[in-house]
């Protein structure tokens, strides 16, 4: 509650000048790229493409390792670290591997003023380098299933137009390679893999997706087939989120990944690889945020509460002990994976400009105290998300904060699933599909799964296919002789189509 009389010994600041310039609704370009660099989250570095993660935006990061790795392990996931520098003959392994990252790799060539025997590619994707060493590790079934991950960055030189965390030239992850004995083992693995990506994005980043099996055409270069989990931003583009990637004996057969089995019989492993990365971070702040700036759900939070004092010369001394107690009482309470995490923001400015500060920084909630709060033994708690404001004893405090945490989590993910949900319609023809595809809509159409085609419906509408529903009845398709929405070929099952990132 900020009281009406003068404040003392605090600085004037114009906090319009530190906060956002444009609506989210206007120019969501322009308030992605305001929004995380005003925040003192992010900032550019002098290599186009690269981004500096600042201790702020690091800390959202190591809260989703923290609770990503913990689920991990619980699959006997055992995390390892390869060489960031991948000699070129292991890159050329696999023909559709590395046609796939050719045109992103960096490679090094000279040391010095000394040129390099072989050129070294700076880490794209780690498959290369991990199965050569897999190849020597592997000799029988009793060495089966390995199990690795490693959390690492990766260069891939994008040429398009980069977007801080949604798209750049470097970028951290978990890249997971696990090798099977047998093919269901490793298909058995995708359905752990992929609930672990859906409850981190749903339960912690609240952000809402669809999950399906890619085209071939978008297939991960040298996989059998890939899993992902697709997101709508606000402009209707889609995103690619976190993946699966089952790679048969693809892999296997070009580094010579083979075992022993129980029979006494020489075979080719069967193989996996997944990945979840920092541009997820990227979708979390551009779904949730508004005009004030980020909003960071509570269950992936580092810090979920500031506590402002309302400062008077006569009751400065009582207000501030108050919130100190208040913050080491509210630090040892338990929500859900962590203690609580609350500061004091006891700096000498107005009270107006460190509610702008805070709610451009996106903390769940702020807790204000002045002395006529004191008076009545309460605290003023306002939820970021809503603005709504509640009254709480003292006392309650916690109990009250934690119920606000829940509300507000909940309520980020079902509108970024309102979000989601409207953006979808279903088309019946091709000039409907151009249409809806003009409307920045994600399209719902049966579709061939054949590579022209999906080159034509891109050269036409800028769209490519997202991915195709897990749970689809695909003899109706046959049966029905139901056909594609561009080619009137036959379809094999209805795709997600959009623009995306």
């Amino acid at each position: 509650m900020v009281d009406d009389k003068k404040n003392t010994g605090e600085k004037s600041v114009d906090a319009k000048d530190l906060g956002i310039t444009v609506k989210k609704s206007d120019d969501i370009s322009e308030w992605y790229q305001q929004a995380i660099i005003k925040s003192e989250f992010a900032d550019y570095s002098a290599v186009s493409g690269c981004i500096v993660y600042r201790p702020d935006l690091y800390l959202i990061w190591e809260r989703l390792v923290q609770i990503t790795d913990k689920k991990l392990k619980k699959l006997g996931i055992k995390n390892c670290y390869f060489p960031l520098f991948i000699p070129e003959r292991l890159l050329m392994k696999e023909s559709k591997h590395l046609e796939g990252f050719s045109p992103e790799v960096a490679w090094v060539t000279q040391v010095g003023e000394t040129k390099l025997d072989e050129r070294l590619a700076i880490r794209p994707t780690s498959e290369t380098i991990m199965y050569d060493s897999f190849s020597k590790w592997i000799r029988s079934w009793r060495d089966l299933p390995l199990k690795t991950a490693q959390w690492n960055n990766v260069v891939r030189w994008e040429f398009k137009h980069p977007v801080p965390l949604l798209r750049g030239r470097e970028f951290l992850w978990v890249e997971g390679h696990t090798v099977f004995a047998t093919k269901q083992e490793a298909e058995q693995e995708g359905k752990e893999i992929v609930d672990v990506w859906e409850d981190v994005l749903k339960n912690y980043m609240a952000t809402a997706f669809f999950t399906g099996k890619k085209s071939i055409k978008e297939t991960f270069a040298g996989a059998d087939y890939t899993i992902s989990l697709e997101s709508v931003l606000p402009n209707g583009k889609a995103i690619q989120g976190p993946d699966f990637h089952h790679d048969d004996q693809i892999f296997a057969k070009a580094y010579d990944i083979r075992f022993l089995n129980q029979k006494g019989e020489m075979e080719y492993a069967y193989q996996n690889t997944w990945a979840i990365s920092t541009r997820q971070l990227g979708v979390m702040f551009m779904i949730h945020g508004d005009d004030k700036g980020l909003i960071i759900p509570s269950r992936i939070a580092i810090n979920h509460i500031v506590i402002v004092p309302i400062l008077f010369e006569d009751s400065m001394e009582e207000v501030l002990k108050t919130c100190n107690d208040l913050k080491e009482a509210l630090s040892k309470e338990r929500y859900h994976d962590f203690n609580l995490g609350v500061i004091v923001d006891d700096r000498p400015y107005k009270p107006g400009f460190k509610f702008n500060h805070w709610e451009l920084r996106g903390m769940p909630l702020r807790i204000e105290i002045g002395p006529k709060d004191l008076a009545n033994k309460q605290v003023i708690i306002v939820r970021r998300d809503t603005g709504e404001k509640a009254v709480a004893k003292i006392q309650d405090a916690a109990e009250v904060s934690k119920r606000l945490l829940d509300d507000m989590q909940k309520n980020l993910y079902n509108k970024s699933r309102k979000m989601l949900d409207d953006s979808i319609v279903v088309a019946n023809t091709y000039e409907e599909f151009k249409r809806f595809i003009d409307d920045k809509k994600i399209v719902f159409a049966p579709f061939c799964d054949n590579e022209e085609c999906e080159d034509q419906i891109k050269a036409d509408t800028g769209a490519k296919t997202l991915n195709t529903p897990l749970e689809q009845d695909k003899k109706e398709f046959k049966e029905n002789k139901i056909k594609c929405i561009a080619c009137s070929g036959p379809a094999k099952s209805s795709f997600f189509f959009g623009k995306s990132y």
